[in-house]
């Protein structure tokens, strides 16, 4: 069993890993207001978002090109499917739940506001 609780500081904010096994992983993601998230996808993850506290605006879509808003409310949530392409800027600071299967380093980065490539350990 690997590590729990462990918190990994962000440019946008921070995560606490709460959970983590060989089949699912779980995260508070707390995002500053104004901050953003990688516009990302992923091959094999699969998470699912769940709005905790404040104001968020994600964007997704099949392509970067081809992302549409979908604002976010306290209780709101959503499923990000592999192949998804996303992003989330907080409207206000923002607590969110990820529930996800445990592929943490699959991430392909389109573009990020704080220069991180897809091959950046400082994810």
């Amino acid at each position: 069993m690997k590590s729990v609780g462990r918190l990994v500081d962000k440019p946008w904010g921070h995560e606490v890993i709460w959970a983590h096994t060989d089949r699912y992983v779980g995260k508070l993601l707390h995002v500053r207001a104004g901050e953003a998230l990688s516009v990302q996808m992923h091959r094999e993850k699969d998470e699912t978002l769940y709005l905790l506290s404040g104001e968020l605006r994600l964007r997704a879509g099949p392509a970067e090109d081809d992302l549409v808003d979908v604002d976010l409310k306290v209780g709101d949530s959503f499923h990000v499917t592999p192949g998804t392409v996303h992003t989330m800027e907080a409207i206000t600071d923002c607590d969110v739940l990820e529930a996800s299967t445990p592929h943490l380093d699959d991430i392909v980065r389109f573009s990020d506001r704080y220069g991180r490539t897809e091959d950046d350990p400082a994810r």
